[in-house]
């Protein structure tokens, strides 16, 4: 079968219409028929295109969900709240109930939550990326396996042809075989 021939048997096969998806599967289409590589680094382009900010909130996210974050900010807790309770006594700057304490967490988990949310929907971005970009590396592979196919179930039906062929010969080389010995 000609490539061309195998090319619209696909587009039938995957159902191409008018629609988006249609699209993505004309250009993996495409990409069979030219012998193109699909596969890239999803995470490197989304890489090249982040901004500062973005870049940021990832590092905050990272560690704001770090233990070095948790061992550092419990340190400052037992800190602070032991040396507001007990060893500074009535001179403390923040005594029980640690009303400025509570300030500055309530000031940091009002800063951190959006960054972190922020991050979060990168991540799902990315994520959602190389998704497609899976879909499309398997549809490729997925096409590559049945124009394999076709090509061998072609060359099957070639080699049985060409069997039944020599077996044809061969039976007529028999046939006559036989006829010059009955008569002799």
């Amino acid at each position: 079968m000609l490539m061309h021939q195998w090319i619209q048997t696909l587009e039938h096969k995957l159902g191409l219409g008018k629609d988006g998806s249609t699209e993505t599967k004309r250009q993996i289409l495409k990409h069979v028929s030219d012998r193109t590589v699909v596969s890239r680094d999803i995470g490197q382009e989304l890489a090249d295109k982040e901004t500062f900010g973005e870049w940021l909130a990832d590092k905050v996210a990272e560690f704001g969900g770090s233990w070095m974050f948790i061992s550092i900010f419990g340190v400052v807790l037992v800190l602070w709240t032991g040396s507001n309770a007990f060893l500074l006594g009535t001179y403390a700057f923040d005594g029980y109930p640690f009303i400025f304490l509570n300030l500055m967490l309530s000031m940091l988990a009002a800063l951190q939550a959006p960054i972190i949310m922020m991050s979060q929907n990168r991540q799902s971005t990315k994520d959602r990326a190389a998704a497609q970009h899976d879909y499309e590396v398997n549809l490729k592979a997925e096409l590559e396996i049945m124009t394999l196919h076709e090509k061998l179930d072609q060359v099957r039906s070639e080699q049985l042809a060409m069997l039944m062929q020599k077996q044809e010969e061969q039976m007529k080389l028999l046939t006559e075989i036989l006829q010059i010995r009955s008569k002799l």
